[in-house]
């Protein structure tokens, strides 16, 4: 829980940071909560007694009816980046995911977090859907 915070980052500039604070806690809790479940793993990095990282992984439905692994969250240390802190957690849950013969790892991540766009891009991910969003005024 000490690293939810870290999810915080990249998220769309105009999301009430309250509500965006509170559901990632609720997206690492419930990881947590339910990785003793067979199609559920957490993987967790450490260094020198610390946690330095974490990736949650488990199955979802894609909207063609496959199976695929889902990375529900990937977070590194402040401070660890970098490092192949990161590397090393999706390597394991591509790992899982290859052990239950999914053909694919799917995650998401904010369209303005930059720099974890081109990590998963440098470890070969490719961007398949896009969510568009427009503010409504009060009408």
């Amino acid at each position: 829980m000490s690293l939810a915070s870290r999810l915080e980052i990249g998220v769309a500039p105009w999301r009430d940071p309250a509500a965006v604070r509170a559901a990632v806690a609720g997206w690492v809790r419930g990881s947590l909560d339910s990785c003793a479940a067979e199609n559920r793993q957490v993987f967790v990095a450490i260094d020198s007694s610390r946690v330095v990282g974490v990736v949650t992984v488990g199955q979802r439905q894609h909207f063609t009816g496959e199976t695929d692994a889902y990375v529900g969250e990937l977070v590194v240390a402040e401070g660890m980046e970098r490092r192949g802190v990161g590397t090393q957690l999706m390597r394991a849950a591509e790992e899982w995911g290859r052990q239950r013969g999914l053909k694919h790892l799917t995650l998401e991540t904010g369209a303005a977090n930059s720099r974890a766009r081109a990590f998963y891009a440098s470890l070969q991910y490719e961007e398949e859907d896009v969510r568009l969003t427009k503010k409504l005024d009060g009408r």
